[in-house]
């Protein structure tokens, strides 16, 4: 294979004009994927992982600080050591709060960024200007990206992208002029990549893949010289990067195992993990030639995929590798292109089974990049064999960035609310617990509890293991005084439940439930057991207290009453404190206490009643 000849032939008749291309192509591209993704700004926080990731986390909630920074680097909340993610998250909420748009407009900013980047790099290792902008154009419309763009919660997604390209570049960098100090740019931006998200872990194997197509440093032992080594050569000068590499996946399992996120792993065997990775790995690219019915979700078919489509899948997959070896030293963009997809999909493709869904659409942000790769130069081969005139090229291609952007647009809306994201994915799939159970809650913020129960119920019926349908179906039957039901939906969460917050959630339901049954003994333990998984819950403590309150149990009462009030302002606190103060005989304590809850409730009635009480026996 020849080196293919880097100057500014393929692109414009001098260096500065080409320096001028490249600058109005970027500013295109960055513009163009601006516009496009403009309606995200008006969408709201998701009810899925967003409460995770931002609405409901106490750390990123706080902002910026030398204690959550620590956090940061120390946590594995979500099946995940990401740090970098949980910074950038922080940041938001310092700049923007939780206005949902700064959140948002985040996220587009750094997909327009990666496009822009993408561009650049694939110009400068290709020396094709208008190929490197049609892959630039394609990553940047695509609707299977959507996903990543349009939910903050995958700010993670769009930042390893950043550092993976950075890393690209900066092993381009290195490969024309080797230096230790190059060297070690690119290894930190492969730590941030990896300190973002871990699907960025195949980097190494990818850089090799650039090595072959389009660096062409791979040399034969009769060619070898200092620019182009041997393979080995090329393998050894990448052991730093997969030993980070090992050590991130280590680091990834560690997490994923203590945070329960490997319990699909248990459920799903071997053998029916590798037949949905098969058929998933063809699956991706049909979606990506004809993106249609995309939804948030995908439910995992758990052995009912027939055998013939996972033999038709295999077949597909041998085909394409064999061609792509074979046709390597003509068409080396097809070698690297479809390797490249193959090997960026691995962490992504369920082997090690986290969560219940069998693909998801942000899984092809990365992995895409070779197949449009292969689209653009294969389609440009094609056109010079067929004689296509140019014209009929750039018509061509802009009819498909129409209308994948269109489909984009489209895509979008969806995303705007939990209520609009998961109605189309109930439409647009079958037998989703998930996106039942998800759109349940949608309702319920709505208002609709009347609405919500049978979404609830049939997430429970397709998906028994899901825990948090269970809980939602307690919540509704509580408040519909079925407390025999709502008790086994309760039993039924904390049995599945691997999520800290649920757990102590549920605990403390179960607490309230039964102290309205006047089961005091049981509500104590289940308040107890809340408190054991998060010692600081308010409500568990105002209810244990209560409950005390009630055996008589009067210091024991103070003292969870009165952490309770110190923990934040809450009326109700402040009041059965007043009544336990009270009853010790602390009267001056009590009056303290009801003057604290009447601030906080002017119209506390019982409050005041027992104030005015205390204050006529003086």
């Amino acid at each position: 294979m020849t080196r293919p000849a880097k100057t500014m032939e393929r692109t414009t008749a001098s260096p500065f004009l080409g320096l001028r291309w490249s600058v109005a192509i970027s500013l295109v591209l960055f513009v163009g994927t601006l516009i496009l993704y403009v309606p995200t700004l008006s969408s709201a926080f998701l009810n899925y992982d967003d409460p995770a990731y931002i609405t409901a986390n106490a750390h990123v909630l706080q902002g910026l600080s030398w204690k959550n920074v620590v956090w940061a680097f120390t946590a594995t909340v979500e099946a995940n050591w990401h740090p970098l993610t949980w910074l950038s998250h922080m940041t938001d909420v310092q700049l923007f709060g939780t206005n949902p748009r700064g959140h948002h407009a985040v996220n587009v900013l750094l997909h327009a960024l990666n496009v822009v980047l993408l561009f650049l790099i694939l110009t400068r290792a290709t020396g094709h200007l208008q190929r490197s902008a049609l892959v630039a154009a394609l990553f940047a419309v695509h609707p299977l990206n959507v996903e990543c763009v349009a939910w903050v919660a995958e700010r993670k997604s769009l930042l390893s992208m950043l550092f993976l390209l950075l890393a690209l570049a900066a092993y381009g960098w290195y490969a024309n002029k080797r230096s230790w100090e190059r060297y070690w740019v690119l290894v930190l931006l492969f730590a941030l990549g990896l300190a973002a998200k871990p699907m960025v872990v195949t980097l190494p194997i990818l850089l090799l893949l650039w090595d072959y197509w389009p660096l062409q440093r791979i040399a034969s032992n009769s060619e070898a010289s200092a620019d182009r080594p041997v393979l080995f050569w090329l393998l050894a000068e990448k052991i730093p990067l997969f030993a980070l590499s090992a050590a991130s996946s280590w680091i990834t399992l560690y997490a994923q195992n203590s945070g329960g996120a490997l319990g699909s792993t248990e459920l799903l065997p071997l053998g029916i993990r590798i037949e949905n990775g098969v058929y998933s790995y063809v699956a991706y690219v049909g979606k990506g030639i004809w993106p249609s019915r995309l939804a948030v979700f995908y439910p995992h078919p758990e052995g009912s995929l027939p055998i013939w489509k996972v033999f038709m899948a295999g077949l597909l997959i041998a085909t394409g590798t064999v061609l792509a070896c074979r046709y390597r030293k003509n068409r080396g963009y097809l070698f690297t292109g479809w390797l490249w997809y193959l090997v960026a999909m691995i962490p992504m493709i369920g082997m090690v089974q986290v969560g219940r869904q069998a693909m998801a659409d942000r899984y092809a942000y990365l992995p895409f990049v070779g197949l449009f790769i292969i689209v653009v130069w294969g389609c440009a081969d094609l056109f010079a064999q067929l004689k296509l005139s140019s014209f009929a090229g750039r018509a061509i291609a802009l009819a498909l960035l129409i209308a994948y952007a269109s489909t984009a647009f489209l895509q979008i809306s969806y995303w705007h609310n939990s209520y609009t994201l998961f109605s189309h994915a109930l439409a647009v799939t079958s037998r989703n617990g998930i996106a039942e159970d998800n759109f349940g809650a949608a309702l319920m913020a709505m208002g609709r509890p009347d609405l919500a129960m049978s979404h609830f119920e049939a997430a429970a019926e397709f998906v028994p293991q899901l825990s948090t349908a269970h809980y939602n179906l307690g919540v509704l039957q509580q408040q519909q005084s079925h407390p025999d039901v709502a008790i086994g939906e309760y039993e039924l969460a904390l049995k599945y439940s691997k999520d800290a917050t649920e757990i102590a959630q549920a605990h403390n339901n179960l607490g309230f439930l039964l102290m309205g049954l006047n089961d005091l003994e049981a509500a104590v333990q289940e308040f107890t057991a809340a408190l054991q998984v998060n010692p600081d819950k308010q409500n568990s403590l105002l209810g244990r207290g209560i409950v005390e309150y009630r055996l008589g149990n009067l210091d024991t009462a103070v003292n969870d009453l009165s952490r309770a009030t110190q923990i934040a302002p809450l009326a109700p606190a402040d009041f059965w404190l007043g009544r336990a103060l009270e009853d010790k005989g602390q009267r001056q304590a009590a009056t303290t206490a009801y003057e604290a809850a009447l601030r906080l409730a002017p119209g506390m009635a019982e409050a005041q009643q027992r104030l005015n009480a205390l204050r006529a026996r003086h």
